[in-house]
């Protein structure tokens, strides 16, 4: 039987071969660049497997994200850059540097110990790359601040996440979790507000569900209305963050539910030769009604 090495290796070979002279045209002619969208994806048909529990399919999905990981060193290593040796060296290097009181003697007894050494270490480490002239750091922010390092290249969920949590680590936080809600209140008082200034009210022509009746705003008001819902987001994220939850994967099941339950809907009006435009809202909203019902339903086998 192969050992992890060896399996490990031969992965590392058939991607060297695909690359190669006589290898598959199109793995040829992929580019750092190119290769970027297939890793978001893949990124995220791990995280649904594992919301959908799906082992079976978790196992393929994360041999898909490996892919990407040796997809990307192997043309590093082609322009003489580096090579998969040198990822997974850093990566050891990193596991073992950033836990020393796993494989040093620094203590940590509780989980909130463990972040408090581990953005710590990570400072350290950010200080000695500026030192040594290197660092994406040293040619994007300021090093000194404490929100340096979060990618403005992640989704606006999980940066805003990480904006608000690089700052609670050092005490910007509210001190409870009633602050936020009020500071939620606040901040949709103030949408409201910008809201009594659209030209039109949303829904005067008949259909203002779900963003479908859009009246025409003037650029500057919705500038301010785009603040005003960035401002909304925020909070909420920062809601999730005070409950231990994680925003991106609470928006995904929301929307795989909403999904389902207008799908359902579909379905229902579908069997009477209709369309959900043929429909009124008040029928939708009572077939709304039953999707939910349908759902909770124990014949449903959905919680």
């Amino acid at each position: 039987m192969s050992t992890t090495g060896e399996l490990f290796e031969r992965a590392v070979s058939i991607m060297a071969r695909l690359r190669g002279p006589g290898g598959c045209p199109w793995d040829r002619e992929q580019t750092f660049d190119s290769i970027k969208p297939y890793t978001l994806e893949e990124t995220y048909e791990v995280l649904e497997a594992i919301d959908n529990r799906d082992w079976d399919e978790l196992r393929g999905e994360l041999g898909d994200l490996l892919l990407q990981v040796l997809f990307y060193s192997q043309m590093a290593q082609e322009e003489q850059r580096f090579s998969i040796d040198d990822v997974l060296d850093r990566l050891s290097n990193k596991l073992i540097d950033r836990h020393p009181h796993v494989f040093a003697n620094v203590s940590a007894e509780t989980s909130a110990d463990v972040l408090r050494n581990w953005e710590a270490l990570k400072a350290e480490e950010k200080k000695k790359r500026l030192a040594a002239g290197g660092g994406k750091s040293a040619k994007a922010e300021n090093a000194e601040s404490v929100l340096a390092g979060v990618s403005s290249a992640l989704p606006a969920l999980l940066e805003a996440h990480k904006l608000s949590s690089r700052a609670a680590h050092v005490g910007f936080d509210w001190p409870e979790l009633a602050g936020l809600f009020d500071k939620l209140q606040e901040e949709t008082a103030e949408l409201k507000a910008e809201l009594k200034n659209l030209p039109a009210p949303v829904g005067a022509s008949g259909k203002g569900v779900a963003g479908s009746g859009k009246p025409n705003v003037p650029e500057e008001l919705r500038h301010r209305l785009e603040q005003e819902v960035g401002d909304l987001f925020f909070v909420i994220v920062n809601i999730a963050r005070y409950l231990s939850l994680d925003p991106e994967s609470s928006l995904k099941k929301t929307n795989r539910k909403f999904k389902r339950r207008f799908q359902w809907i579909e379905e229902q009006l579908r069997a009477s030769g209709r369309t959900p435009q043929q429909a009124t809202m008040d029928e939708l909203e009572n077939l709304w009604q039953q999707a939910k019902q349908f759902e909770t339903s124990p014949a449903s086998g959905t919680p």
